[in-house]
């Protein structure tokens, strides 16, 4: 798939391509994120999406690179997404994740493994795929189910959209 190949240039943001739905195709607020590590690397960028009016993010999509330490969470606790999300919308129930379920979804003429996580709280969707440069995306919502539709809105962000300055 071509949104999911490395850049060869390094932008002034991540070294990767960032995968989510382009800002003008979204109603609401969007902010962005991203997760340093101490040597100046980027270890991950987060998108959230707003369309609560200000009181927090509908949607949360989450870019990790192979060896972000965000990617590792302990057995049964949520992503880092889903906590970002909670923390957001200042919700501090304790959830926990109940399982897992791995469902193919096809993305034009490509097949996607798509991880859907299951979570103590019915009101979070959260779905989790692997690209072939090893970022792992994962998409938290609230109170909105993630449908095959979403996969189709999303594709690379251009690199000027977390250029500092």
């Amino acid at each position: 798939m071509s949104f999911l190949r490395r850049r060869s240039a390094t932008p002034a943001g991540p070294d990767f391509d960032v995968l989510a739905m382009d800002p003008g195709d979204w109603p609401g607020n969007l902010g962005a994120g991203l997760l340093p590590a101490p040597d100046g690397t980027c270890q991950g960028v987060f998108l959230r999406y707003d369309l609560f009016g200000g009181r927090g993010p509908a949607m949360i999509i989450g870019n990790l690179p192979e060896g972000s330490p965000a990617r590792d969470v302990p057995e049964g606790q949520v992503p880092f997404e889903v906590a970002q999300l909670l923390l957001a919308l200042e919700n501090d129930e304790e959830i926990t994740v109940v399982g897992t379920e791995d469902v193919p979804v096809m993305q034009g003429d490509n097949l996607l493994i798509v991880r859907r996580v299951k979570l103590s709280e019915s009101r979070i969707s959260c779905v989790q795929f692997d690209r072939s440069d090893n970022v792992l995306v994962t998409i938290a919502a609230w109170d909105r189910p993630i449908t095959d539709d979403l996969y189709a809105l999303l594709k690379p962000l251009p690199a000027e959209l977390f250029q500092q300055g």
